[in-house]
């Protein structure tokens, strides 16, 4: 088995030029190779391999048929490959024995493998030397072709053969600054699925959490990070089609590292952690005012303008906020396209991957470590259960914020108890943590909705200024009336909360 450790950048079309004015500082680039490189993937018909987290090329080059084999879940960096040389341009099961596909190398697999999708590419490839580090830079230019659809690929791929990692994350940056590139955590394969079931650029959501045998803290804390990184970077491209969903699984992806960070808080190094969060914190905000009005749109405007007679003054509130909206999206493109989201994406994968265990928190058996951060947590909301009337808008807000980081650490963890009465326990505890995340965060909303209902009203043209005004009025007044069976609802939940026996 090989392991690559490299790093993947989308560049614009207008710096895919020759590759002879690559030039990185503090390295010497070495005479370039060229090569055509025809590739199909294979699969069953419902996609087994893909659910497995598994990958099977073959690869037509230079008269020759090489199958890989990878193992494809989780971030792209460090991947298990295995490659072989066989006869012909199918699959070739026997070559499977020692990989990740041995289990499954079946003769019924065998039946029902057939080709998904082809990559046609051509490649540049280029040695990089730096004083410590041996790499290799290729420029794949071509197309990949699914189910009738084409799409694009234009990407540089930076391998690390020899030496520290840290040269291979100077090189990204340079190329990142240098030519706008983009770190990319969706591979080839992730397009041709994409192409065979006819989407472009859609929202992508989270991936199932898998945790390897005696993890650490810190190497479960990699995990969990690899996997919301790549969560929120994979939609960029549904934030640039100015798609709503898109935005909102970016946030959730962000939120999730963000949880994480703070759930591994002990196991972490304080400064940088703090700095990535800070950016992080950024973008998240660059992203919140397209989630807000969206659902402001969508789930209040909307079905008042739907329901009330005359409709003049719903059809313009909802232009009105359908505009602001478009606006908002526009904002939430500008900040996914900037310079300074380019360099973070680099940057979080760098400090995920240059986790070490420093700290005794750190070096901790990740299933002790998960159960006693889990049992902390639950008791300090159990404790807080019975203070919710007190709270004031913005304790209950931190609040929710601490419910919302317990349920994304029962659905982080919840591999690593597959006992019955813990499995029961971690569903009980993430049904009832949402169900206080959503009631706590609709009265949340509730503040927000207000002023920009006022907004609408105030700021309305004298034409439509009384009609906009009674649309307004309708929204705050049925907000005034889920408020009260709101908090009933987070109250009783707490309630339920008190009796959740810890975990084992």
């Amino acid at each position: 088995m090989g392991v690559e450790t490299e790093i993947k950048l989308r560049m614009p079309k207008r710096h895919l030029g020759p590759s002879s004015r690559l030039t990185v500082p503090g390295c010497k680039i070495g005479k370039r190779s060229e090569s055509d490189l025809l590739s199909t993937y294979f699969d069953t018909p419902k996609h087994k391999l893909k659910r497995r987290g598994l990958l099977l090329r073959v690869r037509q080059t230079d008269g020759k048929h090489v199958q890989t084999i990878k193992k494809t879940s989780g971030a792209r960096f460090g991947r298990g490959e295995w490659e072989t040389e066989i006869a012909g341009r199918t699959p070739d099961l026997d070559e499977a024995d020692g990989t990740p596909l041995e289990r499954l190398a079946s003769n019924k697999l065998r039946r029902k493998l057939k080709p998904i999708f082809e990559t046609s590419v051509h490649r540049i490839i280029m040695p990089v030397r730096t004083k410590r580090s041996e790499l290799e830079l290729a420029i794949d230019r071509g197309r990949i072709v699914a189910a009738g659809h084409t799409g694009r690929i234009e990407e540089i791929e930076l391998e690390l053969k020899s030496g520290p990692a840290s040269d291979l994350f100077r090189v990204a940056k340079v190329l990142e600054r240098k030519l706008a590139a983009e770190l990319c955590l969706r591979a080839k394969a992730d397009l041709g699925y994409d192409l065979v079931k006819g989407k472009r650029a859609q929202a992508v959501f989270a991936e199932p959490i898998e945790f390897g045998k005696r993890m650490t803290a810190i190497e479960g804390f990699q995990t969990i990070a690899r996997s919301a990184l790549r969560h929120f970077s994979g939609n960029a491209d549904a934030v640039r089609s100015l798609d709503p969903k898109g935005v909102h699984q970016m946030r959730v992806g962000l939120r999730r590292l963000r949880a994480a960070i703070s759930l591994f808080s002990k196991a972490l190094p304080e400064t940088k952690a703090e700095e990535i969060n800070t950016e992080l914190r950024w973008l998240t905000n660059e992203l919140a005012r397209a989630r807000e009005l969206d659902v402001f749109l969508e789930e209040k405007i909307g079905p008042v303008a739907r329901e009330i007679t005359p409709r003049r003054g719903g059809k313009a509130i909802a232009r009105q906020f359908a505009e602001k909206r478009t606006e908002a999206l526009e904002q939430a493109r500008r900040a996914v396209d900037s310079p300074r989201c380019r360099a973070l994406l680099v940057d979080v994968l760098e400090w995920i991957e240059a986790q070490h265990g420093r700290t005794d928190a750190a070096n901790s058996e990740l299933g002790k470590f998960a159960a006693k951060l889990l049992d902390r947590r639950i008791r300090k909301a159990q404790k807080d259960a019975g203070k919710l009337q007190e709270l004031t808008a913005p304790e209950r807000h931190k609040f929710r914020i601490r419910m919302k980081k317990i349920r994304y650490a029962a659905e982080f963890f919840e591999s690593l108890f597959p006992g019955k009465r813990d499995r029961k326990a971690l569903a009980l505890l993430s049904k009832h943590a949402k169900k206080i995340q959503d009631a706590l965060g609709s009265l949340n909303d509730f503040v927000a909705d207000r002023k920009m209902a006022a907004e609408a009203a105030l700021k309305a043209p004298p034409q439509d200024r009384r009609a906009r005004a009674y649309v307004s009025g309708i929204i705050v007044g049925r907000e005034d009336e889920q408020a009260r069976p709101l908090m009933q609802a987070a109250a009783k939940e707490l309630r339920a909360l008190r009796h959740l026996s810890a975990l084992a």
